[in-house]
Protein backbone atom coordinates (compact mmCIF):
# COMPACT_ATOMS: atom_id res chain seq x y z
CA UNK A 1 0.00 0.00 0.00
CA UNK A 2 2.73 2.37 0.66
CA UNK A 3 3.76 1.75 -2.84
CA UNK A 4 0.34 2.09 -4.22
CA UNK A 5 0.54 -1.23 -5.81
CA UNK A 6 -2.88 -2.16 -3.71
CA UNK A 7 -5.78 -1.36 -5.69
CA UNK A 8 -8.54 -3.92 -4.10
CA UNK A 9 -9.34 -6.35 -1.37
CA UNK A 10 -10.89 -8.74 -2.94
CA UNK A 11 -12.09 -11.29 -0.55
CA UNK A 12 -13.37 -8.09 1.56
CA UNK A 13 -16.91 -7.89 1.99
CA UNK A 14 -18.63 -4.37 1.50
CA UNK A 15 -19.43 -3.81 5.16
CA UNK A 16 -16.16 -4.93 6.50
CA UNK A 17 -14.47 -1.61 4.05
CA UNK A 18 -14.65 0.57 6.91
CA UNK A 19 -13.21 -1.26 9.51
CA UNK A 20 -10.47 -2.52 7.62
CA UNK A 21 -9.63 0.81 6.40
CA UNK A 22 -9.55 2.52 9.96
CA UNK A 23 -7.82 -0.33 11.22
CA UNK A 24 -4.68 -0.07 9.25
CA UNK A 25 -4.92 3.71 9.40
CA UNK A 26 -4.89 3.08 13.31
CA UNK A 27 -2.25 0.40 12.84
CA UNK A 28 0.14 2.25 10.84
CA UNK A 29 0.07 5.51 12.56
CA UNK A 30 0.78 3.90 15.89
CA UNK A 31 3.79 1.75 14.56
CA UNK A 32 5.27 4.76 13.08
CA UNK A 33 4.44 7.14 15.94
CA UNK A 34 5.87 4.98 17.78
CA UNK A 35 9.25 4.51 16.38
CA UNK A 36 9.15 8.32 15.66
CA UNK A 37 9.02 8.32 12.06
CA UNK A 38 7.39 10.74 9.62
CA UNK A 39 8.07 8.81 5.88
CA UNK A 40 5.53 5.34 4.85
CA UNK A 41 8.26 2.70 4.67
CA UNK A 42 8.04 1.10 1.22
CA UNK A 43 9.69 -2.26 2.42
CA UNK A 44 8.20 -5.36 3.87
CA UNK A 45 10.77 -5.76 6.51
CA UNK A 46 10.99 -2.29 7.85
CA UNK A 47 7.00 -2.67 7.90
CA UNK A 48 7.75 -6.03 10.28
CA UNK A 49 10.13 -4.10 12.56
CA UNK A 50 7.84 -1.43 12.96
CA UNK A 51 5.15 -3.80 13.99
CA UNK A 52 7.06 -5.98 16.12
CA UNK A 53 8.33 -2.39 18.09
CA UNK A 54 4.67 -2.21 19.14
CA UNK A 55 4.80 -5.70 20.84
CA UNK A 56 8.58 -5.94 22.41
CA UNK A 57 7.59 -8.27 25.45
CA UNK A 58 5.93 -11.21 22.74
CA UNK A 59 9.37 -12.28 21.19
CA UNK A 60 7.69 -14.97 19.60
CA UNK A 61 5.24 -12.62 17.55
CA UNK A 62 2.14 -14.47 18.88
CA UNK A 63 -0.10 -11.24 18.92
CA UNK A 64 0.33 -11.01 14.93
CA UNK A 65 -1.00 -15.06 15.03
CA UNK A 66 -3.95 -15.75 14.10
CA UNK A 67 -3.77 -18.65 16.00
CA UNK A 68 -1.84 -19.42 19.26
CA UNK A 69 -2.56 -22.45 21.41
CA UNK A 70 -2.04 -21.07 24.98
CA UNK A 71 -5.32 -19.21 25.43
CA UNK A 72 -3.62 -17.14 28.14
CA UNK A 73 -1.31 -15.48 25.49
CA UNK A 74 -2.41 -12.99 23.21
CA UNK A 75 -3.17 -13.78 19.46
CA UNK A 76 -3.98 -11.61 16.31
CA UNK A 77 -7.36 -9.40 17.90
CA UNK A 78 -7.53 -12.17 20.45
CA UNK A 79 -7.09 -11.26 23.63
CA UNK A 80 -5.47 -13.71 26.21
CA UNK A 81 -8.59 -15.37 28.32
CA UNK A 82 -8.82 -16.13 31.77
CA UNK A 83 -9.81 -19.69 32.90
CA UNK A 84 -12.80 -21.01 33.56
CA UNK A 85 -14.97 -19.38 30.61
CA UNK A 86 -17.44 -21.21 28.59
CA UNK A 87 -16.56 -21.31 25.29
CA UNK A 88 -19.05 -21.54 22.11
CA UNK A 89 -17.91 -22.77 18.25
CA UNK A 90 -18.08 -20.80 15.59
CA UNK A 91 -17.75 -22.40 12.06
CA UNK A 92 -17.57 -20.22 9.63
CA UNK A 93 -16.37 -16.25 9.59
CA UNK A 94 -19.57 -15.14 8.57
CA UNK A 95 -21.06 -16.62 11.86
CA UNK A 96 -18.06 -14.17 13.65
CA UNK A 97 -18.86 -11.15 11.94
CA UNK A 98 -21.27 -8.22 13.46
CA UNK A 99 -24.17 -9.06 10.80
CA UNK A 100 -26.94 -9.60 12.55
CA UNK A 101 -28.94 -12.39 10.23
CA UNK A 102 -32.35 -13.48 11.87
CA UNK A 103 -34.77 -15.00 9.30
CA UNK A 104 -31.73 -16.33 6.66
CA UNK A 105 -33.62 -15.46 3.76
CA UNK A 106 -31.81 -11.36 3.24
CA UNK A 107 -28.67 -12.40 3.91
CA UNK A 108 -28.08 -16.05 4.13
CA UNK A 109 -26.01 -17.23 7.74
CA UNK A 110 -22.97 -19.83 7.94
CA UNK A 111 -22.76 -20.02 4.55
CA UNK A 112 -18.68 -18.91 4.02
CA UNK A 113 -17.53 -23.01 4.24
CA UNK A 114 -14.70 -22.63 1.64
CA UNK A 115 -12.28 -19.76 3.07
CA UNK A 116 -9.00 -18.70 3.43
CA UNK A 117 -7.21 -17.30 6.47
CA UNK A 118 -8.01 -13.51 5.26
CA UNK A 119 -11.79 -14.55 5.36
CA UNK A 120 -11.01 -14.78 9.50
CA UNK A 121 -8.71 -11.82 9.43
CA UNK A 122 -11.46 -9.61 8.01
CA UNK A 123 -14.08 -10.86 9.75
CA UNK A 124 -12.25 -10.55 13.41
CA UNK A 125 -11.30 -7.07 12.27
CA UNK A 126 -14.79 -5.78 11.64
CA UNK A 127 -15.83 -7.61 15.01
CA UNK A 128 -13.50 -6.53 17.32
CA UNK A 129 -13.76 -2.37 15.97
CA UNK A 130 -16.99 -2.21 14.69
CA UNK A 131 -19.59 -4.48 17.13
CA UNK A 132 -22.28 -3.13 19.11
CA UNK A 133 -24.50 -4.69 21.81
CA UNK A 134 -25.73 -8.10 21.14
CA UNK A 135 -27.22 -9.33 24.08
CA UNK A 136 -26.38 -10.36 27.50
CA UNK A 137 -22.40 -10.73 27.58
CA UNK A 138 -22.24 -9.46 24.03
CA UNK A 139 -20.92 -5.63 24.34
CA UNK A 140 -20.06 -3.46 21.75
CA UNK A 141 -16.90 -1.10 21.18
CA UNK A 142 -16.35 2.44 23.02
CA UNK A 143 -16.49 4.26 19.64
CA UNK A 144 -20.01 4.52 19.22
CA UNK A 145 -23.53 6.11 20.78
CA UNK A 146 -24.78 3.51 23.01
CA UNK A 147 -25.02 -0.01 21.94
CA UNK A 148 -27.88 -0.21 19.17
CA UNK A 149 -25.79 2.46 17.65
CA UNK A 150 -23.03 2.05 14.90
CA UNK A 151 -19.15 3.23 14.21
CA UNK A 152 -19.98 5.70 11.06
CA UNK A 153 -17.22 6.24 9.17
CA UNK A 154 -16.95 9.79 7.06
CA UNK A 155 -13.59 11.02 5.06
CA UNK A 156 -12.06 12.53 2.20
CA UNK A 157 -10.47 9.96 -0.22
CA UNK A 158 -8.21 10.51 -3.02
CA UNK A 159 -9.75 9.16 -6.35
CA UNK A 160 -8.51 7.36 -9.43
CA UNK A 161 -9.86 7.98 -13.35
CA UNK A 162 -12.86 9.81 -14.23
CA UNK A 163 -15.47 7.71 -12.35
CA UNK A 164 -14.06 8.74 -9.40
CA UNK A 165 -12.76 5.10 -8.21
CA UNK A 166 -11.67 4.70 -4.50
CA UNK A 167 -8.17 4.32 -4.69
CA UNK A 168 -7.41 2.13 -1.26
CA UNK A 169 -3.24 2.58 -0.95
CA UNK A 170 -3.69 6.44 -1.83
CA UNK A 171 -6.55 6.64 1.03
CA UNK A 172 -4.65 4.76 3.18
CA UNK A 173 -1.47 6.68 2.91
CA UNK A 174 -3.33 9.84 2.91
CA UNK A 175 -5.12 9.65 6.70
CA UNK A 176 -2.01 7.98 8.33
CA UNK A 177 -0.37 11.32 6.88
CA UNK A 178 -2.98 13.12 8.50
CA UNK A 179 -2.88 11.80 11.59
CA UNK A 180 0.95 11.92 12.15
CA UNK A 181 0.58 15.86 11.34
CA UNK A 182 -2.28 16.22 13.55
CA UNK A 183 -0.24 14.65 16.77
CA UNK A 184 2.93 16.27 15.71
CA UNK A 185 0.82 19.85 15.93
CA UNK A 186 -0.25 18.35 19.68
CA UNK A 187 -3.49 18.03 18.26
CA UNK A 188 -6.10 15.27 18.70
CA UNK A 189 -5.10 13.88 22.12
CA UNK A 190 -7.58 15.76 24.09
CA UNK A 191 -9.15 11.95 24.69
CA UNK A 192 -6.44 9.66 26.26
CA UNK A 193 -2.87 9.88 26.96
CA UNK A 194 -0.09 9.05 24.18
CA UNK A 195 2.22 6.64 24.08
CA UNK A 196 -0.49 4.54 26.51
CA UNK A 197 -1.96 0.73 25.62
CA UNK A 198 -3.01 1.00 22.10
CA UNK A 199 -3.30 -2.75 20.88
CA UNK A 200 -5.93 -4.27 23.71
CA UNK A 201 -5.40 -7.57 21.85
CA UNK A 202 -2.18 -7.35 24.17
CA UNK A 203 -3.53 -6.79 27.40
CA UNK A 204 -5.05 -9.14 30.11
CA UNK A 205 -9.00 -9.31 30.11
CA UNK A 206 -9.79 -10.58 33.84
CA UNK A 207 -13.29 -11.39 34.23
CA UNK A 208 -15.26 -8.01 35.11
CA UNK A 209 -12.18 -5.58 34.70
CA UNK A 210 -12.65 -2.53 32.30
CA UNK A 211 -9.68 -0.50 30.70
CA UNK A 212 -9.93 3.62 31.64
CA UNK A 213 -10.48 5.21 27.92
CA UNK A 214 -8.27 7.93 29.85
CA UNK A 215 -5.04 6.11 29.79
CA UNK A 216 -5.40 4.21 26.48
CA UNK A 217 -3.74 5.65 23.45
CA UNK A 218 -6.73 8.24 21.40
CA UNK A 219 -5.54 5.79 18.35
CA UNK A 220 -6.13 2.46 20.59
CA UNK A 221 -7.53 -0.36 18.32
CA UNK A 222 -9.73 -1.85 20.36
CA UNK A 223 -11.15 -5.50 20.76
CA UNK A 224 -15.16 -6.16 22.04
CA UNK A 225 -15.70 -10.02 22.34
CA UNK A 226 -13.57 -12.75 23.77
CA UNK A 227 -12.71 -14.84 20.71
CA UNK A 228 -10.29 -17.48 19.64
CA UNK A 229 -9.35 -18.71 16.47
CA UNK A 230 -8.33 -22.90 16.46
CA UNK A 231 -6.55 -25.14 13.66
CA UNK A 232 -7.72 -28.11 13.33
CA UNK A 233 -8.04 -31.11 10.41
CA UNK A 234 -10.60 -29.07 8.71
CA UNK A 235 -9.04 -25.98 8.83
CA UNK A 236 -9.62 -22.40 10.64
CA UNK A 237 -12.90 -22.29 12.82
CA UNK A 238 -13.25 -20.08 15.94
CA UNK A 239 -14.63 -20.37 19.57
CA UNK A 240 -15.71 -17.17 21.54
CA UNK A 241 -17.13 -16.18 25.41
CA UNK A 242 -19.41 -13.97 26.74
CA UNK A 243 -18.12 -10.82 29.19
CA UNK A 244 -19.22 -9.33 31.91
CA UNK A 245 -18.51 -6.08 31.09
CA UNK A 246 -17.48 -3.82 28.24
CA UNK A 247 -13.71 -4.05 27.57
CA UNK A 248 -13.49 -0.31 28.08
CA UNK A 249 -15.68 1.75 30.26
CA UNK A 250 -16.36 4.46 27.70
CA UNK A 251 -20.29 4.06 28.00
CA UNK A 252 -20.68 7.91 29.57
CA UNK A 253 -18.65 9.49 26.43
CA UNK A 254 -21.29 8.69 24.18
CA UNK A 255 -18.95 7.67 21.26
CA UNK A 256 -17.12 11.21 21.48
CA UNK A 257 -13.92 9.40 22.15
CA UNK A 258 -11.49 11.64 19.20
CA UNK A 259 -12.48 8.90 16.54
CA UNK A 260 -11.00 10.98 13.29
CA UNK A 261 -13.73 9.43 11.23
CA UNK A 262 -17.15 10.10 13.74
CA UNK A 263 -19.66 13.33 13.08
CA UNK A 264 -19.86 14.60 16.86
CA UNK A 265 -22.81 16.49 17.48
CA UNK A 266 -21.23 19.79 18.55
CA UNK A 267 -23.84 20.76 21.67
CA UNK A 268 -24.66 17.48 23.08
CA UNK A 269 -21.01 15.57 22.90
CA UNK A 270 -22.29 12.36 21.32
CA UNK A 271 -20.73 10.43 17.99
CA UNK A 272 -23.19 9.99 15.24
CA UNK A 273 -26.00 7.26 15.05
CA UNK A 274 -27.26 6.29 11.80
CA UNK A 275 -30.10 4.33 12.88
CA UNK A 276 -32.57 3.24 10.23
CA UNK A 277 -31.65 6.25 7.88
CA UNK A 278 -29.51 6.52 5.15
CA UNK A 279 -26.69 9.17 4.01
CA UNK A 280 -29.11 10.98 1.64
CA UNK A 281 -28.50 14.63 0.73
CA UNK A 282 -30.03 15.83 3.84
CA UNK A 283 -28.09 13.62 6.43
CA UNK A 284 -24.68 14.75 4.24
CA UNK A 285 -25.85 18.52 4.06
CA UNK A 286 -26.81 18.45 7.71
CA UNK A 287 -23.59 17.10 8.91
CA UNK A 288 -21.17 18.97 6.76
CA UNK A 289 -22.99 22.24 6.90
CA UNK A 290 -25.68 22.28 9.35
CA UNK A 291 -23.45 24.00 11.74
CA UNK A 292 -24.80 21.48 14.56
CA UNK A 293 -21.88 18.96 13.57
CA UNK A 294 -18.24 18.78 14.07
CA UNK A 295 -16.68 17.36 10.47
CA UNK A 296 -14.68 14.78 11.38
CA UNK A 297 -10.99 15.31 11.09
CA UNK A 298 -10.30 13.01 8.57
CA UNK A 299 -13.02 14.25 5.87
CA UNK A 300 -11.69 18.03 6.21
CA UNK A 301 -8.88 19.32 4.04
CA UNK A 302 -5.38 19.42 5.78
CA UNK A 303 -3.16 21.99 5.39
CA UNK A 304 -0.93 22.33 2.57
CA UNK A 305 -2.59 19.34 1.79
CA UNK A 306 -2.03 18.73 -2.37
CA UNK A 307 -5.58 17.28 -4.13
CA UNK A 308 -6.91 16.96 -7.14
CA UNK A 309 -9.70 14.28 -7.58
CA UNK A 310 -11.15 13.55 -4.31
CA UNK A 311 -14.81 11.94 -2.87
CA UNK A 312 -16.82 12.18 0.03
CA UNK A 313 -17.46 8.68 1.52
CA UNK A 314 -19.71 8.20 4.30
CA UNK A 315 -20.53 4.46 5.78
CA UNK A 316 -22.13 2.93 8.38
CA UNK A 317 -23.47 -0.78 8.98
CA UNK A 318 -26.98 1.11 10.60
CA UNK A 319 -28.23 -0.78 13.68
CA UNK A 320 -31.21 -1.03 15.80
CA UNK A 321 -31.79 -3.21 18.74
CA UNK A 322 -30.56 -6.21 18.55
CA UNK A 323 -30.65 -6.00 14.35
CA UNK A 324 -28.86 -4.50 11.45
CA UNK A 325 -30.79 -2.06 9.14
CA UNK A 326 -28.40 -2.45 6.51
CA UNK A 327 -24.72 -0.99 5.10
CA UNK A 328 -25.05 2.34 4.13
CA UNK A 329 -22.93 3.83 2.21
CA UNK A 330 -22.74 7.08 -0.10
CA UNK A 331 -19.36 8.24 -1.98
CA UNK A 332 -19.63 12.02 -3.62
CA UNK A 333 -17.13 12.92 -5.96
CA UNK A 334 -16.00 16.40 -4.74
CA UNK A 335 -13.98 18.06 -7.83
CA UNK A 336 -10.97 19.68 -7.00
CA UNK A 337 -12.16 23.03 -7.79
CA UNK A 338 -14.46 22.94 -5.07
CA UNK A 339 -12.85 20.86 -2.49
CA UNK A 340 -11.09 23.54 -0.66
CA UNK A 341 -14.17 25.64 -0.90
CA UNK A 342 -16.68 22.72 0.68
CA UNK A 343 -16.06 23.81 4.56
CA UNK A 344 -16.44 27.30 3.82
CA UNK A 345 -19.46 29.70 4.37
CA UNK A 346 -20.91 30.40 1.23
CA UNK A 347 -21.03 25.96 1.37
CA UNK A 348 -23.19 25.69 4.15
CA UNK A 349 -25.39 29.08 2.80
CA UNK A 350 -26.09 27.26 -0.76
CA UNK A 351 -26.67 24.29 0.68
CA UNK A 352 -29.79 25.86 2.66
CA UNK A 353 -31.07 27.29 -0.05
CA UNK A 354 -30.96 24.44 -1.96
CA UNK A 355 -32.27 22.39 0.55
CA UNK A 356 -35.08 25.52 0.37
CA UNK A 357 -35.50 25.09 -3.26
CA UNK A 358 -36.09 21.77 -3.41
CA UNK A 359 -38.67 21.73 -0.73
CA UNK A 360 -40.75 24.27 -2.27
CA UNK A 361 -40.64 22.38 -5.89
CA UNK A 362 -41.36 19.08 -3.38
CA UNK A 363 -44.49 21.55 -2.03
CA UNK A 364 -45.54 22.43 -5.38
CA UNK A 365 -45.68 18.34 -6.94
CA UNK A 366 -47.63 17.52 -3.67
CA UNK A 367 -49.99 20.73 -3.91
CA UNK A 368 -50.79 19.99 -7.55
CA UNK A 369 -50.90 16.34 -7.38
CA UNK A 370 -53.25 16.42 -4.04
CA UNK A 371 -55.98 18.96 -6.40
CA UNK A 372 -55.58 16.48 -9.07
CA UNK A 373 -56.71 13.98 -6.60
CA UNK A 374 -59.34 16.13 -4.81
CA UNK A 375 -61.03 16.50 -8.90
CA UNK A 376 -60.06 20.70 -9.26
CA UNK A 377 -61.45 21.89 -5.81
CA UNK A 378 -59.72 23.06 -2.79
CA UNK A 379 -62.91 22.01 -0.91
CA UNK A 380 -61.89 18.37 -1.50
CA UNK A 381 -58.25 18.51 -0.75
CA UNK A 382 -57.77 16.49 2.93
CA UNK A 383 -54.89 13.88 3.82
CA UNK A 384 -55.83 11.38 1.73
CA UNK A 385 -55.60 13.95 -1.24
CA UNK A 386 -51.81 14.58 0.30
CA UNK A 387 -51.03 10.89 0.64
CA UNK A 388 -51.70 10.40 -3.25
CA UNK A 389 -48.44 12.43 -3.97
CA UNK A 390 -46.39 9.81 -1.98
CA UNK A 391 -45.05 7.79 -4.75
CA UNK A 392 -44.04 10.99 -6.81
CA UNK A 393 -42.57 12.96 -4.13
CA UNK A 394 -40.01 10.15 -2.97
CA UNK A 395 -39.41 9.60 -7.21
CA UNK A 396 -38.44 13.53 -7.14
CA UNK A 397 -36.63 13.33 -3.86
CA UNK A 398 -34.28 10.60 -5.40
CA UNK A 399 -33.55 12.85 -8.32
CA UNK A 400 -32.50 15.77 -5.83
CA UNK A 401 -30.27 13.83 -4.06
CA UNK A 402 -28.82 12.82 -7.54
CA UNK A 403 -28.52 16.46 -8.79
CA UNK A 404 -27.85 17.69 -5.28
CA UNK A 405 -24.21 17.86 -4.78
CA UNK A 406 -22.84 18.19 -8.22
CA UNK A 407 -25.10 21.39 -8.38
CA UNK A 408 -23.85 22.34 -5.05
CA UNK A 409 -19.94 22.26 -6.54
CA UNK A 410 -21.11 24.31 -9.81
CA UNK A 411 -22.81 26.79 -7.70
CA UNK A 412 -20.20 27.15 -5.28
CA UNK A 413 -17.02 27.53 -7.58
CA UNK A 414 -19.40 30.01 -9.34
CA UNK A 415 -19.97 31.78 -6.03
CA UNK A 416 -16.25 31.88 -5.30
CA UNK A 417 -15.55 33.37 -8.99
CA UNK A 418 -17.17 36.78 -7.63
CA UNK A 419 -19.18 36.16 -11.36
CA UNK A 420 -23.18 37.34 -10.85
CA UNK A 421 -23.97 36.21 -13.87
CA UNK A 422 -22.14 32.64 -13.74
CA UNK A 423 -23.81 32.68 -10.03
CA UNK A 424 -27.31 33.00 -11.71
CA UNK A 425 -26.51 30.83 -14.48
CA UNK A 426 -25.69 27.77 -11.89
CA UNK A 427 -28.45 28.73 -9.75
CA UNK A 428 -31.18 28.57 -12.54
CA UNK A 429 -29.45 25.20 -13.56
CA UNK A 430 -30.01 23.49 -10.35
CA UNK A 431 -33.46 25.16 -10.54
CA UNK A 432 -34.09 24.05 -14.25
CA UNK A 433 -33.09 20.28 -13.03
CA UNK A 434 -35.65 20.05 -10.40
CA UNK A 435 -38.68 21.74 -13.01
CA UNK A 436 -37.90 18.73 -15.04
CA UNK A 437 -38.05 16.23 -12.80
CA UNK A 438 -41.09 17.48 -10.52
CA UNK A 439 -42.88 18.39 -13.90
CA UNK A 440 -42.26 14.76 -15.27
CA UNK A 441 -43.71 12.84 -12.15
CA UNK A 442 -46.60 15.50 -11.96
CA UNK A 443 -47.33 14.73 -15.67
CA UNK A 444 -46.74 11.27 -14.85
CA UNK A 445 -49.25 11.43 -12.02
CA UNK A 446 -52.15 13.14 -14.18
CA UNK A 447 -53.00 9.51 -15.87
CA UNK A 448 -52.53 7.05 -12.92
CA UNK A 449 -54.61 9.54 -10.43
CA UNK A 450 -58.53 8.39 -10.28
CA UNK A 451 -60.39 10.81 -11.09
CA UNK A 452 -64.16 10.86 -12.98
CA UNK A 453 -63.83 11.70 -16.47
CA UNK A 454 -65.73 14.51 -16.41
CA UNK A 455 -63.99 16.17 -13.94
CA UNK A 456 -60.77 15.46 -15.38
CA UNK A 457 -60.02 18.26 -17.76
CA UNK A 458 -60.76 20.68 -15.03
CA UNK A 459 -58.94 19.17 -12.86
CA UNK A 460 -55.53 18.60 -14.65
CA UNK A 461 -55.91 22.27 -15.47
CA UNK A 462 -55.71 23.55 -11.99
CA UNK A 463 -53.15 21.33 -10.76
CA UNK A 464 -51.16 22.46 -13.76
CA UNK A 465 -52.22 25.86 -13.02
CA UNK A 466 -51.11 25.19 -8.85
CA UNK A 467 -47.97 24.01 -10.17
CA UNK A 468 -46.95 26.76 -12.73
CA UNK A 469 -47.78 29.22 -10.16
CA UNK A 470 -45.72 27.73 -6.88
CA UNK A 471 -42.77 27.46 -9.43
CA UNK A 472 -42.88 31.04 -10.72
CA UNK A 473 -43.49 32.63 -7.33
CA UNK A 474 -39.47 30.48 -6.58
CA UNK A 475 -38.16 31.97 -9.56
CA UNK A 476 -39.93 34.37 -11.97
CA UNK A 477 -37.68 33.65 -14.92
CA UNK A 478 -38.36 30.24 -15.25
CA UNK A 479 -41.21 31.70 -17.62
CA UNK A 480 -38.95 32.12 -19.78
CA UNK A 481 -37.78 28.57 -20.43
CA UNK A 482 -39.16 26.37 -22.80
CA UNK A 483 -40.60 24.47 -19.71
CA UNK A 484 -43.38 27.55 -19.90
CA UNK A 485 -44.27 26.47 -23.41
CA UNK A 486 -44.97 22.95 -22.60
CA UNK A 487 -47.11 24.06 -19.86
CA UNK A 488 -49.26 26.62 -21.86
CA UNK A 489 -49.69 23.82 -24.76
CA UNK A 490 -50.61 21.36 -21.88
CA UNK A 491 -53.46 23.80 -21.06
Amino acid sequence: MARGEVAAFPALRPHQRPAWHMFLVQLAALALWNAGREALPSDADEWTNLLRALTPNHTDDGPWHLVVEDNAQPAFLQPPAPVGLKWSPVPTPDALDLLITARNHDLKQTVARDVEAEDWLFALVSLQTSAGYDGAGNYGIARMNGGSSSRPMMGLVPARGEDCRLNPSKWWCRDVQRLLHERREGKGSEFGTEGGPALLWCLDWLEGSQLDLRTLDPWFIEVARRVRLVQSERGLSAVRAVSKAARVDAKVYRGYVGDPWAPVHINEHKALTLGGGDFDYRKLADLLFGGEWQVPLLAQLGPNEDVTDSVLVAEALARGNSKTEGFKSRVVPVPDRAVRLFRSAAAGKLSKLQLDEIKAFDEALRNAIALLSGRGDWDQVGKGQYASSRSARERFDRVADRLFFSHLWWRLVAEDSGDTDAQETAGRGFRLALLDAAHAELETSMSSIPCPSIQRPRAETRARRAFRSRVWKLDPQLQQTGKQEEIDAEL
